[in-house]
C-alpha cells in the first residue's frame, strides 16, 4: 500500500508519517518512509538545489526538478517496495506539486498533472492524507523555524497552495482531508481509522 502525506509546511505531516510508520511496524507490517524531494542519492542532491534560499530558480526549471527527484524514487524505492509487500509512506507526493507548481506557480493543475503520470510511470497512491491547516497557522509554525526556499514565499502563495489543494481534493476518490489544528493525537486517530479501515477491508 502507498500511502502520502500532504499539506502546507507546518501543517503536521511529517510527525503523522512517523507515527503512523511506528503503528504499523508494531503490527508487524513491512514500511518503509520516503519523502520528496529526496529519498535517494540523485533526490538528496535535488532537494538540496531546490530548498537553497540563495538560488533564483525558473518555475519551470523548480518542476522538472521535483519531477526528476520523484521518477527516481518511483523507480529505485517505491516500485520495487511494493512488490515486495511493503506499505510506503511519502511525505509529499505528486499532489505537492499540482499545488505548489500548477497552482500557486501557475503553471497549470492539467500540465503538472499530465507531467506526473509520465515521472510516475502512473504510480500514485493508494491514500493521501491532506492535513489542512489555515494559511495564518501554517504562517505561525513556519516562523519558529528556519525557513527553506519554499517556506520563504509568504501568505499569497500558501494561499493559493491551500486553494489548489482544496479544489483537487473534491476530484480525487483517494484523498482524505484531515483537520490538521487539533492535537497529534486526535489527528492521527483519525489517520488510524482510515488504515485500519483499508487492512481490514484487504
Amino acid at each position: 500500500m502507498f500511502i502520502s502525506f500532504e499539506g502546507l509546511d507546518g501543517c503536521g505531516k511529517s510527525t503523522q508519517l512517523e507515527m503512523l510508520f511506528d503503528y504499523l511496524r508494531n503490527l508487524g507490517k513491512k514500511v518503509i518512509k520516503v519523502r520528496e524531494p529526496g529519498g535517494t542519492e540523485i533526490g538528496e542532491k535535488i532537494r538540496s538545489i531546490l530548498l537553497n534560499k540563495e538560488l533564483d530558480i525558473n518555475e519551470r526549471a523548480e518542476l522538472l526538478l521535483f519531477l526528476a527527484s520523484r521518477a527516481q524514487l518511483v523507480e529505485e524505492v517505491i516500485k520495487p517496495a511494493l512488490r515486495n509487500g511493503y506499505f510506503v509512506l511519502a511525505d509529499r507526493f505528486a499532489d505537492s506539486s499540482i499545488a505548489y507548481q500548477g497552482g500557486a506557480r501557475n503553471l497549470g493543475v492539467e500540465t503538472v498533472e499530465f507531467l506526473n503520470r509520465f515521472a510516475t510511470n502512473n504510480i500514485f497512491p493508494n491514500i493521501v492524507f491532506f492535513i489542512d491547516i489555515s494559511v495564518e497557522v501554517a504562517l505561525k509554525r513556519i516562523n519558529k523555524k528556519k525557513k527553506d526556499r519554499m517556506e520563504i514565499e509568504g501568505r499569497s502563495f500558501l494561499e493559493k497552495v491551500r486553494d489548489t489543494y482544496l479544489k483537487i481534493s473534491n476530484t480525487k476518490s483517494n484523498f482524505v482531508i484531515i483537520n490538521g489544528e487539533r492535537s497529534v493525537d486526535e489527528i492521527f486517530y483519525d489517520v488510524r481509522k482510515v488504515i485500519d479501515n483499508y487492512i481490514i477491508s484487504k
